[in-house]
């Protein structure tokens, strides 16, 4: 294992085998951004870094916190939180985390695992709560970040976040306090905090037990005499020592470094940074237009990628010589020049390939620069996660918590300390609210017993959450709420066939899980991690077969041959997201019990749910030309279907919507009365003299003729125009729209001349092809009469609505009807 050291053994356990969220802290130099570096390597788990400044955010590899999450820099008030006080704050808008991500984030998001926040110390409570609200939007709405494990890396003893007095008033009604683990989901997730304690940075005992206490507020008088005896007033070295100020403000240390480079009578040598796509300023590492003069004090801000490993980020030196493109920086104890060239830094977005769903880092921005800035001095914040030899440490004017600290942990040694303004008791700023925390940690810090219990309860969580179909359940009952609501303008058959197929996942899959779950419950209680139990394994492979099988020849192809009928637009959005949400839920479901048939593995596990959440937005439905639907349970299913045809002709014939030509209700009101002339179809609600006057005729023609075929018996009546013509002399319609076309007409003039759709008239003219009096080849060429006739015959069908859907748009619903037509008249005059 690469972590030798037990306690980042512990930590890497964790993260790897739990779903845990961690604390990871520990002094300065201990090795937790390491630990970070070697766990993106290593881990087989999808992982987004992210940090809440630019330069923590560069130096981790990662992206900050608001540019992941579209944060704004103001105080996060998340969605349905009280406040402490138990009482709302009416003038407070919703968390701008609620923002609408692109579909590219949010399968990253639906692909993550593991979320590393680093520089915990300085990330607000209110952060990650906003952070939590993203999470569950886009993974899982019922658990705390949507079900991603978090690892908080820092050290709480260093730098704390920033609150302004106006920000913090504002979230003081919410917050006990600022610091992270105020936030409310991390109370309700819960963590286990794991403190590194062997140090790298510093070897010297005694050194490291003053750090210690000036970390943990610990300093007495004794303390603070050793510490200030490195104390030197009016210390001036010379400028080969290479020591650097720490100082509190960045103004102070702007103005040394400008006033050691004026000083300096050697020519200036100016170097302008090269930027390639996106990376902002806030996140350069140095300077754009980078001026050096040879003999200058810099200092590395990068750590030197060659197999030489000649600098480090923070390392201090002097400038030798500059020629062409190479900077020479000589290093007090180095035996040689170090020649430095431009390098680049890259400016990472996450991103979730496709292909392999697993989460890239892309490129989408390069900074090229010497790795070099001023070194004279630097402010106490910048310094943090660096390491000198030397340094001088300004820090009288310390106003931040863990600054004086961050400042005395900087140096490898106390000998390389020097204070140019002692230390005071009161310039050692600790939160006790940081000191009770720590005490709590160390009380609660897990050991390897832990471990594996969490491990454990980690694997029959996902069993156990596998085999529960309550999601399912409930959505069922939200769609067929959402149906009986509605049932007035939706066809009932529809809301029959969603009860049908809820009775029967009620029946075969829901409370046989139940059952399953209690076995599963009794078989936990052998407390063997479920990976490694044979028993436990025996019985998932038989439950995952049987319930993947049931899925798949139940709930899935339900759900993608499910027809909505209506016109309603709010009806078929809410609908229809709830018939998106149970194929979503059934097919990764049925993803991961395949997984399981050949036995249970945590981490595939894992891996299957995330991929299987991504691949549902890209499946690719049948083509209704692959599939004949059936309509046999509709009462006059044929003709409900010739009249959503005529209807759709007629709407795509004057460019509109079908509704505006008919509601779906008043379609279903047809159903029910089947109007055979014009005084009853007045009585059918949603049919005036405007309406009737339009597409009377064409309807009624169309109901006659279904009669007619399904030799349905009714009073016998004419068709007559609509009432406004109803003073003409009754004549056969179809007959002289016969008489009309074979003068010569075409039937486009026809339905002009005579006020009706041209749908109408073709009508007409199949009838007389059905009689034998005109020929199919008149209206269809000979390519789609073959095709269509071998449709019918294959199929052994007269259904319109069959074909209709077979062929598509490849052919017309008039086409349909000729050609049918052209078949009846051969059944009933065959050659």
């Amino acid at each position: 294992m690469i972590f030798e050291n037990s306690q980042l053994k512990l930590a890497y356990d964790f993260v790897q085998f739990t779903n845990r969220s961690i604390f990871l802290t520990g002094k300065a130099g201990t090795g937790k951004t390491t630990f970070l570096h070697q766990l993106k390597k290593i881990s087989p788990k999808r992982m987004a870094v992210v940090a809440p400044t630019g330069v923590a955010a560069i130096n981790a590899g990662g992206v900050t916190i608001h540019s992941f999450f579209q944060m704004s820099f103001g105080p996060q008030i998340p969605d349905g939180i009280l406040s402490n006080k138990g009482n709302t704050i009416s003038h407070l808008k919703p968390s701008p985390a609620a923002k609408r991500f692109n579909k590219e984030k949010i399968k990253l998001i639906q692909s993550l695992d593991l979320l590393v926040i680093d520089e915990i110390s300085m990330v607000r409570s209110d952060m990650l709560d906003a952070i939590d609200e993203v999470l569950r939007k886009y993974k899982n709405r019922s658990k705390p970040f949507g079900g991603v494990q978090l690892l908080m890396i820092g050290d709480l003893h260093q730098l704390s976040p920033v609150v302004k007095d106006d920000e913090w008033i504002l979230l003081r009604d919410y917050y006990d306090t600022f610091y992270f683990f105020g936030s409310r989901a991390l109370q309700k997730a819960g963590f286990v905090t794991i403190e590194l304690t062997h140090i790298f940075r510093q070897t010297d005992k005694y050194f490291i037990d003053l750090l210690s206490k000036v970390r943990t507020k610990a300093v007495n008088n004794e303390v603070l005499e050793e510490i200030n005896k490195r104390y030197i007033p009016g210390f001036k070295p010379k400028d080969e020592e290479g020591y650097i100020i720490l100082t509190t403000h960045n103004s102070n240390a702007a103005e040394i470094n400008n006033k050691k480079l004026s000083e300096n009578k050697n020519t200036s040598f100016f170097a302008k940074a090269r930027i390639d796509g996106d990376f902002p300023p806030y996140i350069f590492p140095t300077e754009t237009n980078l001026e050096l003069k040879k003999g200058a004090q810099v200092m590395f801000v990068k750590n030197d990628s060659s197999r030489e490993k000649l600098y480090y980020n923070g390392k201090i030196g002097k400038i030798t010589l500059i020629e062409e493109d190479i900077v020479y920086v000589k290093c007090p104890g180095d035996l040689a020049e170090i020649p430095v060239n431009i390098v680049d830094w890259q400016n990472v977005k996450y991103s979730l390939d496709e292909s392999t769903k697993e989460v890239k880092e892309n490129v989408i921005g390069t900074f090229m620069q010497y790795p070099l800035k001023l070194a004279w001095a630097i402010t106490i914040h910048k310094s943090q996660g660096l390491t000198f030899e030397k340094a001088i440490i300004d820090a009288q004017a310390s106003f931040a918590f863990g600054q004086v600290y961050v400042a005395l942990s900087r140096c490898r040694t106390l000998e390389g300390l020097v204070l140019s303004s002692p230390i005071t008791i009161n310039g050692i700023k600790t939160d006790d609210t940081i000191t009770e925390f720590t005490k709590k940690s160390h009380e609660e810090e897990p050991n390897e017993s832990e471990l594996e219990a969490s491990k454990i309860l980690f694997q029959q969580t996902l069993l156990l959450e596998l085999f529960d179909f309550t999601g399912l359940k409930k959505l069922f009952y939200s769609l067929g709420r959402a149906l009986d609501e509605n049932k007035n303008i939706l066809d009932p058959v529809m809301i029959s066939e969603v009860y049908q197929i809820e009775n029967e996942f009620i029946g075969k899959i829901y409370s046989v899980a139940d059952r399953f779950k209690i076995q599963l419950n009794q078989l936990f209680a052998q407390n063997e991690a479920p990976e490694e139990n044979e028993n436990i394994q025996e019985r998932i492979k038989k439950a995952a077969t049987y319930f993947s099988e049931i899925i798949e020849s139940l709930l899935i192809p339900f759900f993608e041959s499910y027809i909505l009928e209506t016109d309603n637009k709010a009806v078929r959005v809410q609908v229809l997201e709830y018939i998106s949400k149970l194929q979503l839920v059934a097919f990764v479901k049925k993803s991961i019990l395949k997984n399981c048939i050949d036995g249970f593995k945590t981490l595939e596990l894992l891996k299957v749910q995330a991929n299987a959440e991504i691949d549902f937005n890209t499946i690719q439905k049948p083509k209704k030309s692959e599939k004949i639907k059936s309509t046999k349970n509709i009462p006059h299913s044929e003709l409900y279907q010739e009249l959503k045809a005529w209807r759709k002709t007629v709407a795509e014939e004057n460019n509109a919507k079908a509704f505006m030509i008919m509601h779906q209700k008043h379609l279903m009101d047809l159903m029910d009365r089947m109007p055979r002339n014009f005084e009853e179809l007045s009585m059918v609600k949603g049919f005036g003299q405007k309406r009737i006057q339009h597409y009377g005729s064409d309807i009624l023609s169309i109901i006659n003729e279904y009669c007619n075929d399904q030799g349905i018996e009714a009073e016998q009546t004419e068709i007559l125009e609509p009432e406004i013509k109803i003073k003409k002399a009754k004549v056969n319609s179809k007959k002289l729209s016969f008489e009309m076309f074979n003068s010569g007409k075409t039937i486009a003039e026809i339905a002009a001349e005579r006020g009706f759709s041209p749908l109408t008239i073709e009508g007409h003219l199949a009838h007389y092809v059905s009689l034998g009096e005109l020929e199919v080849e008149q209206f269809v060429d000979s390519e789609k009469i073959k095709k269509i006739s071998d449709f019918f015959v294959d199929h052994n069908t007269s259904s319109l609505t069959a074909a209709k859907e077979f062929f598509g748009d490849n052919v017309s619903y008039s086409d349909l009807k000729f050609v049918l037509n052209s078949l009846r008249k051969n059944q009933v005059n065959p050659e």
